[in-house]
């Protein structure tokens, strides 16, 4: 790896990717600590010392990278986008305009694109409004501090605090899009583990003087295993052997080649961590801006609020292994894969082309799904179980850990093409002029 990013950064196409990738990053970051027009900055300071950040807002506070309890520009973060992402691929299943929009090729995932923005400007502007409305009343972001967030509440000021918050998510999309376009990795990925990765120093050494010696070592131990068994896993792959016929092309034979199918384990990455966690949240959120104290709300609050409550932990994975399949099937289409074999003639060993070799995938899939959906869940369930057990002051789980080495591990393999392309290139070009010589 290190050595991997060490030929990075002598390659000067790559390198200039590498740092155009690092200075968004640091223009996100700057955006996260920048308050929002309207927002005491003294007063939020004075009460994020107070109260415990964690708890209700942690999940948005964590993929916000603290700029949601600091109200800033950033505030809402990348889930507004998380959120609209997950409605629309929802409704590529049930609605078919949007499925033929996908079954287009570039241009409808273009449109589907189009439809996201438009969506998470939508949510921005919902949730904004809603944050900004539980914000202005002293108390309600932060229980127990009654010092006042927003000193003037008047209506024109509250429009121009849901504007820029609006705005800001906008720029976070521009943001992640140009990574994706001109940086290395995804763009949005490479926005949550900035997110993730900017608390992190801090909230692990908040363990050792909180806590002690012993829970920080235990945390960290917890940490190490996740990532170890993290990496284990999202390297295995099933693997399907793939024989192609020979066939004459004037004097000439093709084909008579064996090659394999790669099916990892966890198919569907980090996606479902995410999706899951974003739709975790959102009862509580519905309960903390409508401020009811009825049956549901005291229900909710009690049961879907910490990772040590048994509904909590049985919605949570369930949640996980429903995304995990869900993602899988609109990602991997056995009918296409079988399809594209035959009409190139290729078979798998002892299964008929067609619709044999179609169910023979399927079956191959359904069962590593199943193991790859287990292993999410198991994986971001128990470190925070464990976490909330010992009352760690610590909001990072396996849910972070996740999302940050499968993050970490996909730039890696991103940065590993263009190195590898790089060489080819060099290769033909030595070719070429060594033709020209002769």
């Amino acid at each position: 790896m290190i050595s991997a990013f060490g030929k990075a950064f002598k390659t000067p196409d790559l390198r200039s990717k590498i740092f155009f990738t690092l200075a968004i990053m640091a223009i996100f970051r700057l955006g996260s600590i920048i308050p929002t027009p309207g927002v005491s900055y003294k007063n939020v300071q004075t009460c994020l010392k107070q109260v415990n950040s964690g708890g209700l807002f942690g999940l948005i506070n964590l993929f916000s990278g603290g700029a949601l309890l600091q109200l800033s520009i950033f505030a809402l973060g990348i889930m507004p986008y998380i959120t609209s992402s997950i409605i629309i691929q929802l409704l590529t299943v049930v609605i078919p305009r949007f499925e033929a929009l996908k079954n287009e090729g570039q241009s409808g995932s273009a449109k589907l694109t189009q439809y996201t923005r438009y969506l998470t400007i939508g949510l921005a502007l919902l949730q904004s409004t809603g944050l900004i409305a539980v914000a202005r009343t002293p108390g309600r972001l932060f229980s127990g501090c009654s010092y006042p967030i927003i000193p003037d509440a008047s209506w024109s000021r509250i429009l121009i605090m849901v504007l820029v918050m609006t705005s800001g998510t906008s720029v976070i999309m521009w943001l992640g899009e140009l990574i994706t376009d001109r940086g290395v990795g995804n763009g949005m990925s490479i926005l949550i583990f900035t997110s993730i990765a900017a608390r992190f120093p801090t909230q692990l050494w908040s363990i050792k003087l909180q806590k002690g010696l012993f829970a920080f070592l235990f945390v960290t131990a917890i940490g190490i295993l996740t990532i170890a068994a993290v990496v284990f896993v999202e390297q295995a792959q099933r693997r399907i052997p793939v024989q192609y016929a020979k066939r004459q092309v004037g004097r000439q034979l093709y084909g008579g080649t064996s090659t394999y199918i790669p099916i990892k384990v966890n198919q569907s990455g980090v996606i479902p961590v995410i999706f899951a966690s974003s739709l975790l949240y959102i009862p509580t959120l519905i309960v903390n801006f409508s401020g009811s104290t009825s049956k549901w709300a005291v229900w909710i609050q009690q049961n879907l609020v910490k990772g040590d409550h048994p509904i909590y932990i049985a919605s949570y994975a369930l949640l996980i292994i429903f995304f995990t399949y869900f993602y899988v099937a609109i990602t991997f289409n056995p009918d296409e894969v079988a399809d594209n074999m035959k009409k190139y003639g290729g078979f798998v060993p002892g299964i008929r082309p067609g619709q044999r070799t179609s169910d023979y995938i399927y079956g191959v899939l359904t069962k590593i799904t199943f193991a790859g959906a287990i292993y999410l869940a198991i994986v971001c369930v128990i470190p925070e179980f464990l976490i909330y057990k010992m009352n760690v002051p610590f909001y990072f789980g396996g849910t972070s850990l996740m999302i940050i080495v499968s993050v970490t591990m996909d730039t890696i393999t991103q940065v590993q093409s263009h190195l590898l392309a790089h060489q080819y290139e060099g290769l033909i070009r030595k070719a070429k002029v060594k033709g020209r010589g002769r």
